[in-house]
């Protein structure tokens, strides 16, 4: 099993140390699994439980004071499922795995993915709310209910552009998936790049991508889908990687970050934020 995950494309944090001995644990773990599929999900399930990334426990604060969950996972045979705006969720990654194994849709959002969750046994009454988040969200003045004091909150307070992800490759089967919490203090309901088929997460029998960033900026370009084409078009991991960057700089001036990964398990990363922490199989 060959594997690359990351803790997300944004600013410099204070642990380095301690979110990359997470995400070699959360590589270790994946690489166990009998299918690609369950190595990529197994490993961001490890980092969705981690309260330093920007997923699961910890994710990211929307406007309303609640932490909503998004994922997506694909396969290189195009299987597809991701659900989103989920309330009270730490596993998206494992729901947007029952949206792929058991249903014929490829997005299910909010109060029927939860019951969706709830019906396959997934914990739908998780904490959220870390530490770190909590006393962020403390320290601000909440908006009151109405749309246009939501709104007002919002454009001063939106900021943010991490997740996280992972790529795997079996010999046989290819899979990507990618999770987040989103980013601070959107707009409640707001949903992003992540579980959208193309934009956080892609996969065909070329490869698979899953990208981190500003999502709205993922989102106009297909960033993960960009990368994985330039595989298609015979480019190795590392140089689809960097061209997908720089195409959504220029296309956009965004911040993001994508990791990929061919079939034969090579992998490769880019960002233009001020750091990406990674880890694979071949580090």
């Amino acid at each position: 099993m060959e594997l690359i995950a990351h803790g997300g494309a944004g600013s410099a944090v204070e642990n380095p140390n301690e979110r990359a001995a997470v995400l070699e644990n959360a590589v270790e773990t994946g690489r166990t699994e009998a299918t690609a599929l369950s190595a990529a999900i197994e490993t961001v399930k490890v980092l969705e439980e981690a309260p330093s990334f920007n997923a699961g426990v910890g994710g990211a604060i929307q406007s309303d004071g609640i932490v909503r969950t998004d994922a997506g996972v694909m396969t290189n045979d195009r299987s597809v499922g991701a659900a989103c705006s989920m309330a009270g969720v730490a596993h998206a990654s494992e729901v947007a795995r029952v949206v792929l194994e058991t249903t014929p849709h490829v997005l299910v959002a909010g109060e029927g993915a939860v019951s969706l969750a709830e019906k396959a046994g997934i914990d739908t009454d998780a904490e959220l709310l870390c530490d770190r988040t909590r006393s962020r969200w403390n320290e601000l003045d909440a908006p009151g209910s109405s749309i246009e004091a939501q709104l007002s909150f919002v454009r001063e307070q939106f900021a943010g552009h991490d997740t996280v992800g992972a790529v795997a490759a079996d010999g046989e089967e290819i899979a990507a998936c990618t999770s987040t919490g989103g980013r601070w203090c959107a707009l409640a309901g707001r949903v992003g790049d992540v579980p959208q088929v193309g934009s956080g997460f892609y996969c065909t029998h070329a490869g698979g991508a899953s990208a981190t960033g500003e999502g709205e900026a993922i989102a106009r370009v297909t960033l993960a889908r960009r990368a994985v084409d330039h595989l298609e078009l015979g480019r190795d991991p590392a140089d689809a990687a960097t061209l997908a960057i720089e195409e959504l700089e220029d296309i956009t001036g965004g911040l993001a970050g994508v990791i990929v990964m061919d079939r034969d398990g090579n992998a490769g990363s880019a960002f233009n934020t001020e750091m990406m922490q990674t880890d694979s199989t071949s580090d």
